[in-house]
């Protein structure tokens, strides 16, 4: 019962996870943009890789960000276009939650900031605790400066790309890197056992559990109608 799950939140990604959590195959673009030519090409190598076809995948797990607006989109478009062609359901998970998830599973930490890269000298920041298989989000997500951000510590670890843009800042209590895509479907997994258990009458649970695919773009778009264009247009 294999997942698909993507993610264009930074570079291009994707990866297929069995049910119990092993990552089968995972790649990466490595580019941070160009997620509309590169994505497509980087599902078919996982599945490849993984020896999955389509027509096996039980559900598509998709990166909700926080990110820009256009890269975001390619991914969730992606993913729901798929699910929809193949009859299965389409979750979402932040980007944030896998970089959490990644930076716990080692139990040296229970609670962290993650902070990656917003561009425009921001960063997206959230603050989570270890749950059982999981992470929890304590406080967040949101964006600001790394001043700002800064202020949140409190002594908690930090982690996440956005720490090697402003270590004198973020410095970063736990090495994290790049997002592996594999650790959306494991976030994923937790929390639809989670939420299957706590519905045990459903008839269909597998299907009728669904994490949202709302979109973190936490930053209103940078293109708007001019003022000039909603007069012509009113």
């Amino acid at each position: 019962m294999p997942l698909l799950a993507l993610d264009t939140s930074s570079a291009a990604s994707a990866a297929v996870v069995a049910d119990d959590g092993r990552t089968l195959a995972t790649r990466s673009s490595g580019e941070p943009r160009r997620h509309a030519e590169l994505l497509t090409p980087l599902i078919e190598q996982v599945l490849g890789e993984a020896g999955v076809d389509r027509s096996e995948l039980t559900g598509i797990v998709a990166g909700t960000g926080p990110a820009p607006f256009t890269g975001l989109r390619v991914g969730l478009v992606t993913a729901r276009t798929l699910g929809m062609a193949l009859g299965i359901p389409v979750h979402g998970v932040s980007s944030l939650d896998a970089l959490a998830l990644a930076a716990v599973r080692g139990g040296e930490t229970d609670e962290v900031l993650v902070v990656s890269d917003a561009r425009r000298k921001e960063v997206y920041w959230a603050r989570y605790r270890a749950v059982v298989g999981s992470v929890e989000l304590v406080d967040g997500p949101g964006v600001e400066s790394p001043e700002a951000v800064a202020e949140r510590i409190d002594g908690v670890v930090v982690v996440g790309p956005g720490t090697s843009l402003y270590p004198e800042l973020l410095p970063a209590g736990a090495e994290v890197g790049a997002l592996d895509p594999a650790d959306l479907a494991r976030v994923a997994q937790a929390r639809l056992a989670e939420g299957i258990a706590a519905s045990p009458d459903l008839p269909l649970p597998e299907a009728s559990v669904q994490l949202s695919t709302e979109p973190l773009y936490l930053r209103r778009p940078d293109a708007v109608p001019s003022a000039a264009a909603k007069r012509a247009t009113a």
